[in-house]
């Protein structure tokens, strides 16, 4: 299986929505056509800040197609998949598949807490419901409660055959730092997921990184990623460090309301979160948004 397009820095695309919460076609393009030209590697459908774990699966169809047609080939589309069940994760990826995903990335089941035979168990079954297509593992333990262990990974890796690479959102560097180290040997792409360790993740083997940044500053985040690949370590730390205050001053607004706040800041027409978010209020996490970004260059 070709997997030399499985790196650089991947956009959890934002969803943008209509008064109906049905997804606008036109903003969706648009916001395609963004992060594309914007120097992104690849799109990720339906991620965290996709907000997934709002969208009907029939919805979530018509907007991985709108995706898929407006990429038109430039870069690879992968699809996230969030659903507890095995079953449900299963259909989801046949869909994707059929709907012209290159790839699927799967987050562990949330609001559970799995077994180690029961985690292999699950993604061993969506491995082997798509097996011709990539599948990444997704570990987010800060939403789900646990976290995927190098030890699991490391077998994934070695025993099936499509499970090609990661998404690692722990922030724990000496944790990335292990599954990249355990499956180097195998081909295995580790991407780091906290776009504040991105030149971190890359230092010790990361391929690229799954980044929030890139729906608002794709050209701080491509240029973290870009200095690093020619040699330029210093301008990528120095990127980096640009980009940092941008993304903590994220931290205090409400999950996952600040990206599409900060895309609104930039110009982009991305609209409102689904129900129940809300938009962040004026007050000091709104305005450290605007400061932060006018120091980075972003605004005026």
């Amino acid at each position: 299986m070709n997997t030399d397009f499985i790196k650089g820095v991947i956009v959890p695309i934002l969803t943008p929505i209509d008064g109906e919460e049905r997804i606008d076609e036109a903003k969706m393009r648009a916001q395609v056509d963004y992060v594309i030209e914007g120097g992104v590697s690849g799109i990720l459908a339906f991620g965290s800040n996709g907000e997934f774990y709002m969208i009907e699966e029939d919805e979530m169809e018509r907007g991985l197609k709108i995706m898929v047609d407006q990429a038109a080939g430039r870069v690879p589309v992968y699809f996230g998949i969030g659903a507890i069940s095995t079953k449900k994760c299963c259909r989801l990826a046949r869909m994707a598949v059929s709907s012209g995903a290159t790839g699927i990335s799967v987050l562990q089941p949330m609001f559970l807490k799995p077994t180690r035979a029961e985690l292999l168990g699950h993604f061993k079954a969506i491995a082997a419901s798509v097996p011709d297509v990539p599948m990444l593992l997704y570990n987010n333990p800060g939403r789900v409660g646990y976290t995927l262990t190098a030890d699991l990974v490391e077998e994934l890796a070695r025993t099936v055959d499509n499970i090609v690479g990661m998404k690692d959102t722990s922030g724990d560097i000496t944790l990335t730092s292990e599954f990249i180290r355990r499956t180097r040997d195998t081909g295995f792409k580790v991407f780091g997921g906290k776009d504040t360790l991105l030149y971190a993740s890359m230092c010790h083997g990361a391929v690229g990184g799954v980044c929030t940044a890139a729906n608002f500053m794709p050209e701080l985040i491509t240029d973290v990623y870009n200095k690093f690949v020619a040699g330029d370590l210093r301008g990528s730390l120095e990127a980096q460090f640009k980009l940092n205050p941008v993304r903590l001053a994220m931290d205090p607004a409400s999950f996952p309301v600040a990206a599409k706040d900060m895309a609104i800041l930039r110009g982009r027409d991305v609209g409102v979160p689904y129900l129940p978010n809300l938009p962040t209020p004026e007050g000091p996490a709104r305005q450290g948004f605007a400061d932060t970004m006018k120091k980075a260059g972003l605004l005026d």
